[in-house]
């Protein structure tokens, strides 16, 4: 909905409107923080939203309506990734103290102007990058032999381990 908006703008339109998370009496409703989040990344505005998330989840709380997974910019997946691949190039990145391009290598969207960050997952489809990163993400002495024994466990997994999952076997 979204582009709309910025169609009607870009065609003269004086003022545009949105909602939260587009919610409305009926469909249709462009959702303000796509719309402020595209108009940051055109260059229209420039404004500090790194607490636009915060506004997605009480919006969310007082409609009684989730957030997608996979919404843009604010769903839970929007920056994580557990893939070997993806991951590695992010954590490339990281090492050299690239934020830009580890929030850049695989998103249209920086994640740390929004208050938000890479977050690199351990899973079937993951590489030991993963798992040295995760660990040392958290302080975690970094063996080969606690590595082994998470991405043993991870490849033998049908889906990516949580927290808690990993933090019991270290």
């Amino acid at each position: 909905m979204a582009i709309k908006t910025l169609a009607a703008y870009e065609a003269g339109a004086s003022r545009v409107h949105g909602s939260a998370l587009g919610v409305g009496e009926r469909v249709g409703n462009t959702p303000m923080d796509q719309l402020l989040v595209n108009c940051q990344l055109m260059g229209y505005i420039r404004r500090d939203l790194k607490k636009l998330g915060e506004y997605c989840q009480k919006s969310s709380q007082a409609t009684a309506i989730a957030i997608p997974i996979n919404y843009p910019v604010f769903g839970r997946d929007a920056f994580r990734t557990a893939t070997g691949v993806h991951a590695a190039a992010v954590i490339k990145a990281f090492r050299k103290n690239d934020e830009y391009l580890a929030n850049m290598v695989y998103s249209g969207v920086p994640a740390h102007e929004f208050g938000l960050e890479q977050v690199i997952e351990v899973g079937p489809m993951s590489g030991k990058s993963n798992v040295v990163f995760w660990l040392e993400r958290r302080g975690i002495e970094v063996t080969e032999e606690r590595v082994e024994k998470i991405f043993k466990t991870a490849k033998q997994s049908s889906s990516v381990l949580s927290d808690t999952e990993i933090l019991a076997l270290v």
